[in-house]
């Protein structure tokens, strides 16, 4: 099974990513992950993305799809995969379009995590982070001392993008990019829209309600 995963920030696309790969033996490919790794081992595309990245640039397309193209020709996927970060845009969808028939794949399912904006804003700038690596939601998942890490006692930050005005921003921007995408998609009728909302094992099992029906 071939799936291409959406889902705005805060969604909990990555929490329901691992149960998938987990649950269905799919390979997640996490497009900023293959970008970083290409970097970091110095292959031709990795040194070609290291530019634009070390230039405070965006990946172009035609490079992102090269990059998308030789992780898809892996042995690995042939049981299947999951793209998640890809694609973003319409000219990266039809770009897909393109190379999938020469390798011999096709996308099955768009799986959609649908989340409504307000309770996105809500979950997102009420994330806490501390330098050790833990993390928290004043409603969520509060630490037991407020504004202190249970783990280590430093005082907690909000990072600079969970804001509720750069959460929103990112918001319009994901929905402004997406939807044409999910359009473009339903029109194969190839789009299972889950709704984000509640416990994660009851997302998971409206995920594999959806799934399981391919």
């Amino acid at each position: 099974m071939n799936i291409v995963l959406l889902g705005p920030p805060g969604s909990g696309k990555g929490t329901q990513a691992k149960m998938i790969a987990d649950k269905y033996g799919v390979v997640h490919i996490s497009t900023g992950d293959i970008l970083r790794e290409n970097v970091r081992n110095g292959t031709p595309l990795g040194v070609e993305a290291k530019k634009f990245m070390e230039a405070g640039k965006l990946v172009p397309d035609s490079l992102l799809i090269d990059i998308i193209k030789d992780r898809l020709a892996k042995d690995d996927v042939k049981g299947g995969w999951m793209l998640d970060g890809y694609p973003r845009t319409m000219p990266q969808a039809e770009a897909m379009d393109k190379i999938l028939p020469n390798l011999g794949q096709k996308i099955d399912v768009v799986l959609n995590i649908d989340v409504p904006d307000a309770e996105l804003v809500k979950r997102v700038t009420g994330r806490r982070m501390c330098k050790c690596g833990t993390t928290y939601h004043v409603q969520f998942n509060p630490p037991k001392v407020a504004g202190k890490c249970d783990a280590c006692g430093a005082d907690l930050y909000q990072r600079a993008d969970d804001t509720e005005e750069t959460v929103k921003e990112r918001l319009q921007a994901y929905h402004a990019q997406t939807q044409p995408l999910i359009d473009y998609y339903d029109k194969r009728g190839i789009v299972a829209t889950v709704v984000g909302v509640g416990d994660i094992k009851e997302i998971f099992g409206k995920v594999a309600v959806a799934l399981d029906k391919i």
